[in-house]
């Protein structure tokens, strides 16, 4: 990785959840799930792991496993607050040039997809990089709670500038659709602009946090990747991930 970017890997994590309450510390085969979130950010490899903790409880947990925790302010509207306060907390003198944001629910991340999230933010055009994989289930090109990410990939690229994210089926006519990931790549003014900016009205409309960043003008490069990670939402999805992990998937 380059060192010109210096990338930190944050994992913001709260314990309000309405369908799993207390998830990030769901125990999944002896260790809480935000432990293994954490542990799958370090295999990356691409930088220091820092848990952006909304409660000291989980902060409790990772430190107990040899990680590091920041406590940060539990009224946070949205991941990317948690993540930029954490940063600064842990780095004020500015060192860190990047900052990728792992979802605290992704107990099975394969770490090569966090090295993927990074990888576009090399170009000096990009504000912030995020992650599509092309949609194989017919249902879910119609489906509102798949976010679609527009991109037009050119043939063989692996890497591709986002012009819109919708829950609607986009775009129009014969080709792929494109499953928006929600892990982020930011660089550090990119995250720091983001934050202070007001809703979009796009945003607001589709209740999709990336807009506002496309409607202020800031450009986001997708990465594609070949399956989507399982997100720890409810029950039936905690015994999921207990049976990958369990197997050594």
């Amino acid at each position: 990785m380059s060192s010109r970017l210096d990338p930190v890997v944050v994992i913001p994590a709260r314990l309000a959840a309405t369908r799993l309450p207390n998830k990030p510390l769901a125990d999944i085969n002896g260790v809480p799930m935000i432990v293994q979130v954490w542990r799958r950010a370090v295999d990356a490899g691409i930088g220091p792991v820092v848990v952006a903790a909304a409660e000291q409880e989980i902060a409790d947990a990772v430190v107990a496993h040899g990680g590091t925790a920041v406590l940060t302010d539990p009224g946070h509207p949205s991941g990317s607050d948690r993540v930029w306060e954490a940063l600064q907390k842990v780095d004020p003198e500015g060192r860190y040039g990047a900052v990728v944001n792992v979802q605290g629910d992704l107990p099975t991340l394969d770490p090569q997809i966090v090295r993927a999230v990074f990888q576009p933010l090399e170009n000096p055009d990009v504000d912030l990089s995020t992650l599509v994989a092309e949609i194989a289930i017919e249902d879910e090109r119609t489906n509102p709670n798949v976010v679609k990410a527009v991109v037009g990939f050119a043939a063989g690229a692996r890497v591709g500038r986002a012009l819109y994210f919708t829950r609607a089926t986009a775009p129009w006519g014969e080709g792929p659709h494109y499953h928006h990931i929600g892990l982020y790549a930011y660089k550090r003014d990119a995250l720091r602009r983001f934050v202070s900016m007001p809703q979009g009205v796009l945003e607001k409309r589709e209740k999709l946090e990336q807009l506002r960043a496309l409607e202020a003008g800031m450009r986001i490069d997708c990465a594609l990747v070949d399956t989507v990670p399982l997100g720890v939402d409810t029950p039936a999805d905690l015994d999921r991930a207990r049976a990958i992990l369990a197997a050594g998937l």
